[in-house]
């Protein structure tokens, strides 16, 4: 059985699956940060919802990436975990 690793390495041979790969990146960088940021203070969905006024299951939606979120909804999160929000646009890399 192959690992996930070994899977994804197979798929990026493929020039549709790349296409639609780097076209979900930004949205999974998304996620990513948010898990991060409340996974690095031992925060559950329901204390970050407490400190946000934002519902556990609209947490939840958004680290499943089944809703996006707003600038103002990522401002909120931050504010709750005592970060500042930092969006940037960042030259491509070639490959």
């Amino acid at each position: 059985m192959k690992t996930l690793k070994e899977f994804k390495k197979g798929q990026m041979q493929d020039a549709e699956f790349v296409k639609e790969y780097e076209a979900i990146q930004p949205e999974m960088d998304v996620i990513r940060a948010i898990v991060d940021a409340r996974t690095s203070q031992n925060l559950t969905q329901k204390e970050l919802a407490e400190r946000t006024g934002i519902n556990q299951a609209d947490i939840s939606k958004l680290e499943n990436g089944t809703r996006n979120p707003s600038v103002n909804l990522l401002k909120r999160l931050a504010e709750g975990m005592g970060m500042a929000l930092k969006i940037e646009f960042v030259p491509k890399q070639k490959i």
